[in-house]
Parts: structure tokens; sequence; C-alpha cells
């Protein structure tokens, strides 16, 4: 079994704020398939958040596939490419307990980012027309 921890709260505000961010997204619905959060559009994932019941440490998931914004993303402390061979298609990992993790802002454009890489034309143009 699990241990739980209590997560911290600055990042159970920044989970809720990229929570709320990612539902905002058009077309984006949330799912909750092995007890995590993830964000979908078109029936894609385009952000996995994870749990925020302490069984896990609070974190995203996205896919970055502007090469630029991946090798940021990998700067963040703590961050690492997605398991299960999801980083080899540029799913980048990053943990929202550790000390001098990215801020709320930047890590809602890189949900969009992959949303963006996921999402059918017709909802990024409607993204952009929102802008």
């Amino acid at each position: 079994m699990t241990e739980r921890r209590k997560p911290t709260r600055k990042s159970v505000r920044v989970w809720a704020r990229l929570r709320t961010f990612a539902r905002g997204l058009p077309g984006a619905t949330e799912e909750f398939p092995w007890g995590e959060t993830v964000a979908k559009v078109d029936k894609k994932v385009f952000v996995f958040l994870g749990v925020d019941d302490g069984t896990y440490p609070m974190g995203m998931t996205v896919k970055l596939k502007d090469e630029e914004a991946h090798a940021h993303a990998l700067t963040a402390p703590g961050a690492e490419p997605a398991g299960y061979g999801l980083g080899k298609a540029g799913w980048v990992r990053i943990p929202l307990e550790e000390k001098g993790v990215p801020d709320a802002e930047l890590l809602c454009d890189w949900i969009e980012e992959s949303y963006r890489a996921v999402a059918p034309r017709r909802l990024v143009a409607e993204l952009d027309a929102d802008r």
C-alpha cells in the first residue's frame, strides 16, 4: 500500500489552476482513468494531472513537440521523460512539489502546447479565435 503524504498548499493551488485551465480549452473533457485526472480533447489525452489525494507526488505530464519547450521543461526540478514509453514521443512529467517548480503561467503554456499537439485543427482554430 502506498503511503499517503499531504501535498503542499502551493502545489494544490497550482494543480487546481492547471486543472481549471485545461478544462477551459475548446472541446476539453475531464476523465478519471486509473483513478487519476486527465484532460482530453477528441478522446485524446493532452495532460495527465495525476491525483491530488497524497498517494503520489503531485505533477503534470504534457506532450511538448516544440524542441525548445521540451528541453526547457526537462530543466524543471525533478522533471523527466514520461514513463511507459511516452517520453520517446515527447511527453514530459513535471513534479509540482519540487522547490523551484515553474510558475503556473508557464505550466499552462505547456498544457496549451500539448493541447495543440493533439487537438483537431478546428478546435485549435477556435482557441486562436478566442485569444
